[in-house]
């Protein structure tokens, strides 16, 4: 067997030109390989951390019904006891609450509906990024109750700068009257999200409490765990636990599904790329061991002619794919981890773009994983072999006589 071992070698170290173009073909593919995976790890945790550090949070607690109907009376129940547990969570991170109500801003220009959002200013900035958004003025205050912040894209809508006096109108829960506020603009945010730039608008919970009529109770509790992949976790008892008193728990991925099914796509690219890689594996090995077989057939008939049996002829050719792969697969490993290492120091600019609904805000950097240098290789390891099946079953049927006289 070794003395087969070190013969495969020799005899694809035989044509160094070959068996490197054929090595760096296949190391090529290995390498996209690796970097795609790479890159579609970094992108999937960008886009989460987008989606759940601009305002959606890791997961929420809702009254049940509350995310279909959005009225403004189905508070979350039993706050005060829902508050002290989640304090004493050891995956809990933060937590803030909000108030969230549809109503209309009126400035002296024109008209607009929006959704108001109450938050605590001093809690949010834990968990969102509201703060780190504004681009003109400042934060909300709770020293400052008549204060509001509002997106880029409304005050243009609205025709407003900062200090401009606006009228936000809602809808008080149980009685539903209207209530009418004056507010001042202290603050104007950019997300780069559309629906938010335009749509949205915060003040001060205790002041929105106190418009919806709604005492010290909530509309939402957005949570921020220890790890983000507590929030992906759809079998987590966190959810069964705070999904009492008519409330509901649920994590980012519930309630943005369409990551979900982003990140489902994004898998299947993953399967395209290996399909073409194996493409390119299974004509470069049967190419470059065909070509290796034709060339030595003077020396595959003196073999079968001295009695090497058709399992050692087969197997020899098995040896020298095998060969062959592992070279490929160290080239594609080290020119995969390069190219990826280096992007990973550059990064990749994807800033703006918007996919499902969520709007990429940081540079995207590809993730390296052990599973990127163990599994690929292996598979393709293993592919090579079975594409070599086919040379090695011709190579087994050699008849002595013709190979020699093929020769001349």
């Amino acid at each position: 067997m070794w003395t087969f071992i070190k013969l495969a070698w020799r005899n694809v170290l035989r044509n160094k030109r070959r068996t490197i173009l054929a090595g760096t073909a296949i190391g090529i593919g290995l390498a996209a390989l690796i970097f795609t995976d790479a890159f579609i790890i970094g992108m999937e945790q960008n886009m989460v951390r987008s989606a759940t550090s601009s305002f959606l949070g890791e997961g929420q607690i809702h009254q049940a019904s509350f995310r279909e109907t959005l009225e403004v009376d189905k508070t979350i129940n039993n706050l005060e006891q829902v508050k002290s547990n989640l304090r004493q969570e050891s995956i809990v991170k933060g937590f803030t609450l909000r108030t969230m109500a549809f109503g209309m801003i009126t400035s002296a220009a024109n008209v607009n509906s929006i959704s108001l959002v109450g938050i605590n200013p001093d809690a949010e900035k834990n968990l969102s990024q509201i703060d780190d958004a504004i681009i003109k003025g400042k934060y909300l205050s709770e020293n400052e109750p008549n204060s509001i912040v509002i997106g880029k894209k409304l005050a243009e809508n609205l025709e407003v700068d900062l200090e401009d006096r606006v009228v936000v109108t809602v809808a008080q829960a149980r009685t539903g009257d209207l209530s009418q506020e004056m507010f001042r603009i202290s603050g104007i945010y950019y997300f780069n999200t559309p629906d938010i730039d335009s749509g949205m608008a915060f003040i001060p919970l205790e002041k929105s409490q106190e418009m919806l009529g709604i005492g010290n109770n909530a509309h939402e509790i957005a949570i921020k765990f220890t790890d983000i992949k507590y929030g992906q976790d759809k079998e987590l008892p966190f959810w069964s636990k705070y999904s009492q008193y008519g409330n509901e728990a649920l994590g980012w991925i519930k309630i943005f599904p369409e990551l979900e099914i982003m990140f489902k796509f994004t898998q299947f690219s993953i399967y395209v790329t290996a399909i073409i890689l194996f493409g390119v594996v299974a004509f470069g090995i049967i190419n470059t061991l065909f070509m290796s077989l034709y060339e030595r057939m003077f020396e595959f008939g003196v073999l079968r002619a001295i009695g090497t049996g058709p399992f050692r002829m087969a197997q020899l050719i098995l040896l020298e794919a095998g060969s062959l792969a592992i070279i490929s697969i160290i080239c594609g490993s080290i020119l995969g981890f390069i190219i990826t290492y280096i992007v990973m120091k550059t990064g990749i600019d994807y800033r703006g773009i918007e996919m499902v609904g969520v709007t990429i805000r940081d540079l995207i950097y590809p993730v390296l994983t052990l599973k990127q240098f163990v599994i690929y290789p292996f598979w393709l390891f293993l592919f090579t072999i079975i594409t070599a099946l086919y040379p090695a079953l011709y190579a087994a049927r050699i008849s002595p006589a013709k190979a020699m006289r093929k020769s001349f």
